[in-house]
C-alpha cells in the first residue's frame, strides 16, 4: 500500500525530518543511535520522527541483531516525484515560453510598425497597487 501524497508531502514539511533525510542520502544505511548523534533532542523525539517517515515510507527499517538500520526508501519518493513532474514539465514550457518573449522583445531593431520604426514592447499591467515613493 502506498502512502497518499499528503502524507509525504506532511512527512517531508518538518525540517529535522528533513534533515535526517539528508543524513540517509549522505550516509547510506546507519543505525538509530548514529543517526540520532547530531540532533540536540532526546531519543523519544527521534524516535517521533523515524515513525513519521516510516509511515510515509520514506524510510525502512532492519534489525540486525539488537541494532535497528535506516535507510531510505526510494519508492517512497516515487509519487511524490512523478508528481512535481508534471509540474515542473508545465512550468518548463511556460519559463521556456516567457525567454523567448524576452529575447524577442530584447533584439534591437528586429521589431517595427512597418514605417521603419520600433514598436515597444506591450505595457505591463498595474498589479493594482499605488506607486511607492522613495
Amino acid at each position: 500500500m502506498t502512502p497518499d501524497l499528503n502524507t509525504t508531502f506532511s512527512a517531508l514539511a518538518d525540517p529535522t525530518r528533513r534533515a535526517i533525510i539528508a543524513h540517509l542520502a549522505r550516509d547510506g544505511e546507519v543505525t538509530a543511535g548514529e543517526l540520532a548523534a547530531p540532533f540536540a533532542m532526546s531519543a523519544p523525539a527521534i524516535s517521533r520522527h523515524l515513525k513519521v517517515l516510516e509511515a510515509a515510507r520514506l524510510i525502512d527499517r532492519k534489525t540486525d541483531a539488537q541494532f535497528r538500520r535506516l535507510s531510505l526508501n526510494p519508492e517512497g519518493f516515487k509519487a511524490a516525484a512523478d508528481w512535481l513532474n508534471e509540474y515542473r514539465n508545465y512550468w518548463e514550457d511556460q519559463l521556456g515560453a516567457l525567454a523567448d518573449y524576452l529575447n524577442e522583445i530584447q533584439q534591437p531593431g528586429d521589431r517595427n510598425d512597418g514605417n521603419g520604426a520600433k514598436s515597444r514592447p506591450p505595457k505591463r499591467k498595474s498589479n493594482g497597487r499605488p506607486k511607492r515613493r522613495g
